[in-house]
């Protein structure tokens, strides 16, 4: 064969070689292709078999026309990986599938993918073990951050990976190790990110090796003992994150080396000592020590920090003044210092720049007055410096800050009146005023300030009458003024008030009637209005109130006591009142019935002649119409109610409607009734009724017989969307519906019936019964499911807004089953209103803690309910019982019993058998993870479910937990935001 023969057979050849290779490339990616179809369709729209692959959506080639790169990180792809055909790739150096919902294992066949320089699986829902990829030796990026791997991480497989810039395998439930030394030979890392991925025992000397570090983030572990002095050596290090962890000791010498250090967090630890090392940080942005043991006096070179503008030092040990100098210098944005032990004046400068969102000092020693300086802070959302030792008359300005949702100046001296300003506060939602020197009349402009849910203005010198608009804060919830010199009559317009649960105006002057409107009022549950001088009698509106506190002594009522509230639950109620009379409470006179006789004679004959003249005129009118609705009832039922069916119906609407009475009521919700239906086919239902309501009385409408079929308004079709929604979710753990039969007036849900209840009824009620530990974990994780469904299996995520034990039925196996779950946002919808976070926010003993100054809901609301009614499992306790004290719940007594493990065991609900305490103990540790007061540090649901599934051995876990304060700050974690991927 001729040379040239030759040249032109290799040329073909190769040429061949290269075609298949290329042709392979192609296969791959439409193999890729079929297993992600399901996913974003946008994505593979241009990935076709006659297409050019570097033309393809987020494909790369080489100069060759090979696959070098898969960049399809954020695209909203679902499925699984075919990882045994993607390495078969030979070119491809980068594999990027961060921030999708892909799941299913990742296969051993990664370690085939050699040349891969970049891996991107991070912030995905895999499942299994992570495999060994110790062939992957050119690796310099690897992101595998919150990726839903678990089990034993291959820490060897890194060992060959020297060139590694980034490492990144945080927010993962891996088994626990010892902080890995095959870390800190990793030389050349400039970020590592090792958060919340079960390390414990101590950081390694040698991490001092890693001087190329930038960011180093080994938060949420369980790392003990002291930080490792070689830490100082990392002299490019931006950011140093190490809070909830379990660090002791003090700074180290050298600390102060990090001299490029900007963002430090190593809060709720138990670090002790002084702050001297941090003085020399003269970098920093942000410092957040909270929740430690630290003491000594702040570095006055704080004052100096050029760049500081987040300073978080709450609950440690912390004496002396701040620098006067502090946040003067550059774009404060909040600061922390509460519950410490600190001194002086409030520095004056920290809204110098016009920045500060959040100013807490609550719980110390200062002294001095408010800094006038604050009053003009229009950006403050948060002031907050109760129970100091502060002087003085609150700048005029505080009150009227345009942007401020919480006052808290209780338990100080502060003098003077409220102010005129307070109606320019238009998002103040809490005032804490109380134990004061604060005098003069309340303002009537305090009406301005609509946005008032709570005022507390106790035990203060405040005089006058109470503005008669008070009725146009339609979502205070509780009003407190007892123990001040208020005079005059208590307003009528209170009646409008329609969240008002709480109302104390005892130890006033307060004069006249008590207004029959406070009777009407839906969520009243406590009023006090002893030691006044009320007169006239009680209202016999106030009867059909369902109080738990009531005290009307001290004043000068007249008249009978209300047979309904001459209960044993209201002795005490009207002592003092000497006029007035009881047939049942023996300490009382009794009425004398000829005493009323001539008021209640004159009373019934002129209402009985109103009623025969009304009657007279009435009756022709009635006998007409009774005759035309018995001809026209039928018609009249079929075009009224409008039937929307999601399931197979085996019933007909009137045998719902029929079974919508008084005798069938099992259950009462803030959403409405519940009725079964025992229907004719054998099969019973539970429907809900839904009254619609007038938005602006939050009153029910009057009834109409106007057809709604085909007229229905705009609010309706809300209504609809939301129904449809919540009808086309199908979980074995959430309560099926059925249909939707709604009318102009109401509207019916008709859901799948519960024989065995509630979750509450077995646990609480007169009905309840043993529950065996095995019944109760599989309660909990069913539960759990039902509720990862609701947030994980949507493209948004519905919120339930009022997880609780009596929302979690059981059928007839006790499996259970999530109800009421979306009913917030129907009611809302139904009712036309505003944002339907504002309308139901929970129940009280399960209200997640942020809700108290933000009032909205979330998922991690949801989880941190779902906490509650875990501890209900645990303990076999209510989320508020007598027991746990004054303003008390579940988290708070949890929070005070595990200081030592007899302590802890003491909690398990003594019916737990003793072999099964330790597991009960490990769900009651997920618990308190769900109870955090922070709501980024709760895990999701669909970690609450693998914890809940995949128990650890049993053995008591160090369990430790943020106590509550009803007077407490907000933390400065909720200002934080996690940064899980780099």
């Amino acid at each position: 064969m001729s040379t040239a023969n030759s040249s032109l057979f290799l040329f073909f050849f190769f040429f061949s070689i290269f075609s298949c290779i290329k042709s392979d490339d192609l296969q791959i990616l439409l193999k890729l292709k079929t297993s992600l179809q399901e996913s974003n369709p946008d994505v593979f729209s241009s990935w076709v078999s006659s297409g050019n692959m570097s033309n393809f959506m987020g494909i790369t080639c080489n100069s060759d026309g090979f696959v070098k790169e898969i960049e399809l990180s954020n695209q909203k792809l679902t499925g699984t990986l075919p990882l045994d055909s993607i390495c078969e790739l030979q070119s491809l150096d980068k594999l990027s599938f961060g921030f999708n919902s892909l799941y299913g294992l990742v296969l051993k066949e990664l370690n085939n993918c050699t040349k891969l320089q970049y891996l991107d699986l991070g912030n995905n829902f895999f499942s299994g073990s992570f495999p060994s990829i110790s062939y992957l030796s050119e690796l310099r990026f690897f992101y595998l951050n919150n990726s839903g791997v678990s089990g034993v991480f291959p820490w060897k497989s890194l060992e060959n990976m020297t060139n590694l810039v980034v490492l990144s395998l945080g927010d993962n439930s891996f088994n626990p190790t010892p902080f890995p030394k095959e870390v800190v030979k990793l030389n050349k890392l400039n970020w590592l990110y090792l958060s919340n991925c079960s390390l414990e025992g101590r950081i390694l000397q040698g991490i001092g090796n890693l001087t190329e570090l930038v960011n180093l983030e080994l938060s949420d572990n369980n790392i003990s003992g002291e930080i490792p002095t070689g830490i100082g050596n990392l002299k490019k290090l931006w950011q140093l994150e190490l809070y909830n962890n379990l660090l002791t000791g003090k700074f180290p010498v050298g600390f102060r080396n990090l001299s490029s250090l900007e963002k430090f967090d190593a809060s709720t630890n138990k670090l002790e000592g002084d702050l001297s090392e941090v003085g020399f940080l003269s970098n920093l942005v942000t410092l957040q020590l909270f929740e430690n043991q630290l003491s000594g006096e702040v570095p006055a070179e704080l004052g100096k920090f050029q760049k500081l503008v987040n300073l978080s030092l709450y609950t440690n040990k912390l004496t002396g003044p701040l620098p006067q100098e502090l946040g003067s210098w550059a774009e404060f944005d909040f600061i922390d210092v509460s519950e410490n032990l600190l001194t002086g004046p409030i520095p004056p400068s920290m809204c110098k720049r016009g920045t500060m969102r959040g100013l807490l000092m609550l719980q110390n020693k200062f002294t001095g007055e408010i800094p006038a300086s604050y009053a003009n802070c229009v950006t403050l959302e948060r002031f907050r410096v109760s129970n100091n030792s502060l002087t003085g008359i609150v700048p005029a300005g505080i009150w009227g800050l345009p942007g401020v949702n919480i006052i808290d100046i209780a338990m100080n001296q502060f003098e003077g009146p409220i102010t005129q300003d307070i109606k320019n506060a238009k998002a103040l939602g809490q005032l804490y005023a109380g134990y004061n020197r604060l005098s003069g009349e309340l303002p009537e402009e305090i009406t301005q300030a609509t946005s008032f849910e709570l005022i507390e203005l106790y035990n203060n010198q405040l005089s006058g009458k109470l503005p008669a608009s008070m009725g146009e804060l339609k979502q205070l919830s509780s009003l407190k003024l007892q123990n001040n010199r208020l005079s005059g009559p208590i307003p009528v317009s209170l009646g409008s008030c329609s969240s008002l649960s709480n109302l104390n105006m005892a130890g006033n002057s307060l004069t006249g009637p008590i207004p029959s409107t406070l009777g009407y009022l839906p969520t009243l549950n406590s009023l006090n209005l002893s030691d006044n001088d009320l007169y006239d009698e009680i209202p016999r509106s106030l009867a059909s109130l369902k109080l738990v506190i009531l005290d009307l002594s001290k004043n000068r009522l007249t008249g009978q006591i209300p047979e309904s509230l001459s209960i044993e639950a209201y002795n005490g109620s009207f002592d003092g009142n000497p006029g007035l009379c009881s047939q049942t409470i023996g300490s009382f006179k009794r009425c004398s019935r000829d005493s009323r006789m001539s008021k209640d004679v004159f009373t019934l004959i002129l209402f009985l002649a109103l009623g025969l003249m009304i009657l007279l005129v009435s009756l022709p009118i009635c006998f007409y119409l009774k005759k035309r609705e018995k001809d026209h009832d039928r018609s009249l039922k079929e075009e009224s109610w409008d039937v929307k069916s999601f399931r197979e119906l085996m019933f007909s609407e009137d045998e719902i409607l029929d079974s919508i009475k008084q005798e069938n009521l099992i259950g009462k919700g803030g959403s409405g009734n519940v009725y079964r239906a025992a229907l004719s086919s054998g099969k019973d239902f539970a429907v809900k009724h839904i009254w619609n309501t007038d938005t602006t009385t939050g009153r029910k409408k009057i009834k109409t017989t106007t057809p709604i079929l085909g007229k229905r308004s705009e609010k309706s079709k809300e209504y609809d969307a939301e129904v449809l929604t919540l009808s086309s979710i199908r979980h074995v753990n959430v309560v099926k519906l059925y249909c939707s039969i709604t009318s102009e007036d109401s509207s019916l849900l008709v859901y799948e019936y519960m024989p065995n209840g509630s979750l509450w009824d077995r646990l609480h009620s007169s009905n309840k019964m043993e529950l065996d530990w095995e019944t109760r974990h599989e309660i909990a994780v069913g539960a759990s499911k039902g509720l990862e469904y609701l947030h994980h299996g949507y493209e948004r995520p519905i919120i339930h807004r009022d997880v609780k034990s009596s929302n979690i039925l059981l059928d007839e196996f006790m499996k259970p089953r999530i109800a009421d779950f979306g009913l917030a946002k129907i009611v809302q919808a139904n009712n036309g209103g505003k944002d339907s976070t504002q309308v139901i926010a929970g129940t009280l003993g399960y209200i997640a803690p942020e809700y108290g100054y933000t009032c909205k809901v979330s998922e991690k609301s949801d989880v941190y309910s779902f906490g509650v009614v875990l501890m209900e499992l645990v303990t076999g306790k209510r989320p508020i019982e007598p027991e746990f004290g004054e303003n008390k719940d579940i988290v708070n007594w949890i929070s005070s019993k595990i200081n030592s493990r007899k302590s802890v065991m003491s909690i398990v609900d003594s019916r737990i058998p003793e072999v099964f305490k330790e597991d009960a103990i490990k769900v009651l540790r997920i618990a308190i993870l769900c109870t955090a007061r922070q709501p980024n540090l709760r895990p999701t649901m669909r970690s609450v479910v693998q914890m809940l599934e995949e128990a650890d051995p049993c053995k008591l876990v160090r369990i430790v937990v943020n106590k509550d304060d009803s007077t407490k700050k907000m933390d400065a974690k909720e200002n934080k935001k996690p940064n899980p991927d780099p």
